[in-house]
């Protein structure tokens, strides 16, 4: 086995362990905890494939952002034993029958696949500067209007956002 298999075996196995993880926690912070080291290793499958700007994109967004979003989210809400509703065994039984019809059909799709080699992407086409070089140059006037775009969004979320001066006491 090559060394690109093992790394996409170990990254594989990451996102599927920290996915099952982040489900069956009960913990909700501890979930959030989890879905970012999935969030880690899909960014690690995009390295491979040589796509190092998804890569670097779902960190910040994925992983930063959004996973910020969650937490805040989660201790707004204040959860605990008293709000939780009382566990419904038939729903977790419907849960387990249709997660088992799932399994059972994704298995059956991946016995009729031919096993191919991984290998990791070659060329620049994935690549941060190539991504750049096309966006200045084919797409710069898209790229412009979308700038100006945020720009005035930005500004009316400042402005929306303003307390009145005159009605504050």
């Amino acid at each position: 086995m090559s060394l690109t298999t093992i790394l996409f075996i170990l990254l594989s196995l990451m996102s599927v362990g920290g996915a099952l993880m982040m489900l069956t926690t009960k913990n909700p912070v501890m979930s959030v905890i989890w879905l970012i080291v999935v969030f880690f290793s899909i960014s690690g499958h995009y390295v491979m494939l040589n796509a190092q700007f998804l890569a670097v994109v779902n960190i910040i967004v994925y992983a930063g952002a959004i996973m910020v979003l969650f937490l805040f989210v989660i201790m707004l809400m204040n959860l605990n034993s008293d709000t939780e509703p009382m566990r419904n065994y038939k729903m977790q039984m419907i849960g387990v029958v249709s997660g088992g019809c799932l399994l059972l059909i994704i298995l059956s799709a991946l016995k009729q696949l031919k096993a191919a080699p991984v290998q990791i992407a070659v060329g620049d086409q994935g690549l941060i500067h190539t991504l750049g070089k096309t966006l200045f140059t084919n797409y710069v006037v898209p790229f412009e209007v979308a700038s100006v775009l945020f720009l005035s969004a930005m500004v009316g979320a400042i402005l929306i956002g303003k307390k009145d001066e005159e009605n504050a006491v």
